[in-house]
């Protein structure tokens, strides 16, 4: 294990709209205002997006399972901001429900905005963290250097 401390900076509060491109806008905020390292928080409506529910097999380099969440779902999790050379990358895990079926999943790729979304991002000061290809998963995963 591994490890860093810092502290809390800036918190941004951002509401995302109908239609509008959940992981693209994570990644405007955190090029916009500088974030290098940062925890967020989702709630509201999300559709037509894709999330990984699980490897295949547990087994390396694992081979992901999708679903399409196609209809709107709502939707709660939380997720982490660090930079993979010179672009910010996102890992988000999250809850999605629609009536009684809930799924649990990391949202990648694609993902849009149901009715509203909204968005707490907290800015972490002092890490010196980034993403780096793991060779033994063939992931883009989190580097304490």
């Amino acid at each position: 294990m591994k490890y860093q401390t810092g502290e809390i900076g800036r918190v941004i509060v951002a509401k995302f709209e109908d239609g509008d491109a959940i992981l693209d806008n994570l990644i405007d905020i955190a090029k916009k205002e500088g974030i290098r390292a940062g925890i967020f928080y989702l709630v509201g409506g999300i559709k037509n997006a894709r999330i990984v529910v699980g490897p295949e097999k547990d087994e390396l380099p694992p081979t992901p399972v999708w679903r399409e969440l196609d209809e709107s779902h709502e939707m709660v999790g939380v997720g982490t901001i660090f930079w993979h050379k010179d672009e910010p990358k996102i890992h988000f895990h999250g809850a999605y429900g629609k009536h009684d079926r809930t799924r649990v999943g990391c949202l990648r790729e694609m993902a849009e905005t149901f009715i509203v979304l909204e968005a707490v991002i907290f800015e972490l000061k002092g890490i010196n963290a980034i993403r780096d290809l793991d060779p033994k998963s063939n992931m883009v995963l989190l580097d304490l250097p």
